[in-house]
């Protein structure tokens, strides 16, 4: 645990796509001294650094030998390489972020989890979205679920084509759902196809949990436009969230218990109700949330969790729990059983 008002030295281990924003909002934060960044290209890192006023270094060894005295550092690098990194610096007490997903299969992330655990070391998982205002909106109101759909789609961006859409972007809602969920994982049913590469680029999974719940996802990298939305069934609550948009709405049972009843009563009688508006009957409450960047909350939190010596609610155990349930999802769409489809390449 540092001292309340100590400042914190911290470090960036590749800065591509979503490093250099780590380093950025690290940058800016009160209390925080960007030290360095770490990156196998020369000109990206050179070029952060300059920009930030921190250090380069080509190597993660060489940025350990060069600064012993981290607190935390964020582990950006391809997916591949995180268990390297974590074996290097969670045995030192070097606090981590590791983006997500926290590894390539469960057998790494489990072996990451186990090196936190084992070392008393903190570790999160960069799964962002838990931070945007729509999904904590969402988290503080305690649902217990009984259906969740889920749907991601986008236009190919070209950047993780090395990976299905499962590990791309199905990641994302995996967690969410698991965290909503808050109940063992029975039965995963998927399917997907490559279209554009050799791995899904489609994919809809469906979950089934312990205490019941049931979640639906589906993910595209093939859509026109981008879409992110939510919906999650309660017994006493429903509730719909647009990602994008960062807006949601509510329809709870207490709400809407009088006026309900009171159509129930016309039915009753026999009364035609045809014509009866049901969006001006039923009462919709809009979600309260907070404009604020996702990413800068997640690093913040982290960071808070470093000074407090508290373990992140996004833990390695969250992570290794993701990345189990995309393996599983992966498998069944391999499994998957097409009729009258010969010579359709599955994955």
């Amino acid at each position: 645990m540092k001292q309340e008002n100590a400042r914190l030295q911290v470090a960036v281990v590749g800065v591509g796509r979503m490093g250099r924003h780590h380093a950025r909002i690290y940058h800016e934060l009160e209390g925080v001294d960007l030290v360095a960044v770490a990156d196998a290209d020369a000109e990206r890192r050179s070029a952060l650094a300059a920009e930030f006023s921190c250090r380069a270094h080509a190597t993660l060894e060489e940025l350990l030998r060069e600064h012993p005295s981290l607190d935390a550092v964020s582990i950006a690098t391809p997916t591949t390489h995180h268990l390297a990194a974590a074996e290097e610096l969670l045995p030192r007490g070097v606090a981590c972020l590791i983006e997500k997903p926290l590894a390539a299969s469960s057998a790494d992330a489990a072996a990451i989890a186990t090196l936190s655990a084992e070392h008393s070391t903190i570790c999160q998982v960069g799964h962002t979205e838990r931070f945007n205002p729509a999904v904590r909106a969402v988290t503080e109101m305690d649902l217990r679920p009984r259906f969740i759909e889920v749907d991601r789609v986008a236009p190919m961006s070209f950047r993780s084509v090395d990976v299905g859409v499962v590990f791309d972007l199905m990641i994302h809602d995996l967690d969410i759902v698991l965290m909503l969920s808050r109940s063992p994982l029975k039965e995963v049913h998927a399917v997907g196809v490559g279209v554009l590469s050799d791995k899904e680029d489609v994919a809809n999974a469906r979950l089934e949990f312990e205490d019941g719940c049931v979640a639906n996802l589906t993910v595209s990298r093939l859509a026109m436009k981008t879409e992110r939305k939510l919906r999650v069934f309660s017994e006493k609550v429903y509730v719909t969230l647009d990602f994008a948009r960062r807006s949601g709405m509510a329809i709870s049972t207490t709400e809407n218990r009088a006026s309900i009843d009171a159509v129930r009563e016309k039915l009753a009688r026999g009364e035609d109700l045809s014509d009866l508006d049901y969006l001006a009957l039923v009462k919709m409450q809009p979600l309260q949330m907070e404009e604020e960047e996702p990413l800068r909350a997640e690093l913040q939190y982290f960071l808070s969790c470093v000074r407090e010596g508290r373990n992140p609610a996004i833990d390695a155990e969250a992570g290794r729990s993701a990345v189990d349930a995309a393996e599983r999802v992966v498998q069944s769409i391999r499994e998957h059983h097409w009729e009258g489809f010969e010579g359709m390449r599955l994955v």
